[in-house]
Order: C-alpha cells, then sequence, then structure tokens
C-alpha cells in the first residue's frame, strides 16, 4: 500500500542521522582509549602552562585522526540540523558540510603557517596552536550532547543557539588563552582582538553562511 508514497526522512526519522552519531561518540571514545587525556583533560589546557597536559607520552596518529573526525562530524551535523527547513535530511549534505569544514581548516592552517613564517612566532605559537585543539575539543563536547538532546525532543529550531552559544564559549576560551600568553601590554591586547576577529570570527561567519548556501541548493 505504501509503494507509491514519498517519505520524507528529518534528523528525527533518518536511519543514517542515528548511526553517524554513534559513531561520533566512538570516535571520541576510541581517541581517549588511543591518546589517553585527549578529552578529558583538555579543560586542565586554559591553566597549563606547558603545551599540553596529556602530552606525557608520544602523540598517537590514531587518537588525533578520531578526536579530529569527532570535532569535524559533530560540527557539521549541528549545521545541517540548524539549516535543515524540511523536505529529505541527506547524507550527501552533511558530507558536503563534513568537506567544507577540512576546506577551511586547511586554509586557516596554511593562514597561520604564514603569520608564524612572518612573525616568528616559533615555540609560543606551536604552544597556542595545541591549547587551540584542547579548547576545540572543549567546546565539541559541550556541543555534541546538546545536539543529542535537540535530536531526542525533536527542538531543531533550537540548534541555532546551541550552535551560537558554543561558538560564543570557543571565541572567550580562545581570546582569555591567547590574553593569557600574549598580552603584556595595552598595544598586545588590541592585537590579539585584531587576530581572534580576523583568523577565529570570520571564518565562523563564513562557514555558518557557505553551509547555508548549500544546504539550500
Amino acid at each position: 500500500m505504501s509503494d507509491g508514497i514519498l517519505h520524507i526522512l528529518s534528523p528525527l526519522s533518518a536511519p543514517w542521522c542515528g548511526w553517524v552519531m554513534v559513531g561520533l561518540f566512538l570516535c571520541a571514545v576510541l581517541s581517549e582509549v588511543f591518546q589517553p587525556g585527549v578529552i578529558m583533560q583538555s579543560p586542565l589546557s586554559l591553566i597549563a602552562q606547558t603545551e599540553r597536559t596529556y602530552k606525557d607520552s608520544p602523540a598517537n596518529f590514531s587518537g588525533q585522526l578520531l578526536i579530529s573526525v569527532f570535532r569535524i562530524g559533530t560540527l557539521s551535523m549541528a549545521l545541517c540540523m540548524c539549516f535543515y527547513e524540511g523536505g529529505t535530511f541527506r547524507f550527501g549534505a552533511f558530507a558536503a558540510i563534513c568537506g567544507l569544514i577540512v576546506a577551511f581548516i586547511l586554509l586557516k592552517m596554511l593562514c597561520n603557517i604564514l603569520l608564524d613564517y612572518t612573525f616568528q612566532f616559533n615555540r609560543r605559537f606551536a604552544s597556542s596552536y595545541e591549547h587551540y585543539a584542547n579548547i576545540a575539543t572543549m567546546s565539541i563536547c559541550v556541543l555534541y550532547p546538546g545536539l543529542l538532546v535537540l535530536l531526542r525532543i525533536g527542538a531543531l529550531s533550537a540548534t541555532q543557539w546551541v550552535l551560537g552559544g558554543t561558538a560564543l564559549l570557543f571565541l572567550l576560551l580562545c581570546g582569555y588563552r591567547m590574553a593569557r600568553t600574549y598580552v603584556y601590554s595595552p598595544m598586545a591586547l588590541v592585537y590579539v582582538i585584531l587576530y581572534i576577529g580576523t583568523m577565529e570570527v570570520l571564518p565562523l561567519a563564513l562557514l555558518y553562511y557557505t553551509s547555508s548556501q548549500i544546504l539550500s541548493i
């Protein structure tokens, strides 16, 4: 009887959506197994004076890869839910947003390498980059359970508020960490604010806008 009926798959009913969230959770768990402390000790990066509190043992490539997949996949799912306005919730759109985020990350890395080469930040820059990764992990760990709750209760319209709150948390933590590392004068504070605006706020705004355009096609 239902052969001729078109079934619309929303984030609440699309089977792949649940499997992706389970897969992301497994990535987070396995990353902690392969690289102990990559998640559990990341909050300590805000007060640590060294590069990473979990770097007592050599960095594990599998652990770093899995935590990167967890961060990228969770942010992609949040963006997909944020701009969902009806119709079939397609895995292809999710994959496209994942690719977009990877492209943004690579571009940002190239810009940071250029800054490092131009101004010769050297070891202090490398230390800030490690803390940046920890802050990103903390922010995504806040975002992930929020998405699970929204998927459960069906309040997809609240995703923008959850995503915006997570982005604000991320920017505040980045500003705090960079202020502790670099601010020794009022002029240095101006430089930190300019960096946050150029290298963090602007890319996030472009990512938000580009994602909305892709998902509206």
